[in-house]
């Protein structure tokens, strides 16, 4: 399956500022979650959790959705392929695992924070509130970064593709009338 060349522009363009958008959200979301930790201020303390389960709630999933439905679409559409090169294959997964952390992890934990806050006890494991945003920090750099190296060469699925291919390519020269 091919796209054409606007549709996998568009495509490109929403993928690329889908996960530049995770990647700021992440990062706004490590720095309340410092704010939270190394505060003494209860006030500043609510506030940061309670901004974080805003940014969670309302942006955090539909740009994460966008950038797997994106990338998906591209995957699929394009010569990369899901599971023809390394990288690709992994960012999938990747992108995936973060996506499943922040429904089931992340997004669950700042609700239970936000009721503690409101209830004017301190949030249980607040200091657990900085392993989400770091991690997913983490892993959306590495995967940009293997986006612009592009490591790892062939998987064997894309190896045997590939030698078929060339395999047809040569039977069609040899067939061809001269």
């Amino acid at each position: 399956m091919r796209t054409s060349r606007p549709a996998r522009r568009a495509f490109l363009v929403v993928h690329v500022v889908a996960s530049a958008s995770w990647l700021g959200l992440s990062l706004g979301l490590l720095a309340l979650a410092i704010a939270a930790v190394t505060t003494g201020s209860a006030v500043t303390v609510e506030t940061s959790v309670r901004a974080m389960k805003l940014l969670a709630d309302w942006l955090l999933l539909p740009v994460a959705f966008a950038t797997l439905f994106s990338g998906l679409v591209l995957s699929l559409g394009t010569p990369w392929g899901l599971a023809r090169h390394r990288w690709v294959y992994t960012k999938f997964w990747l992108t995936l695992a973060t996506t499943a952390a922040t429904v089931l992890a992340l997004r669950p934990g700042l609700t239970s924070m936000v009721r503690d806050v409101a209830a004017g006890e301190p949030p249980a494991g607040s200091h657990g509130i900085l392993m989400g945003p770091a991690v997913s920090l983490t892993a959306y750099v590495f995967m940009t970064v293997i986006s612009v190296l592009k490591p790892w060469g062939l998987t064997r699925r894309g190896r045997r593709r590939r030698a078929s291919q060339r395999a047809a390519q040569t039977a069609g020269r040899r067939s061809a009338p001269v």
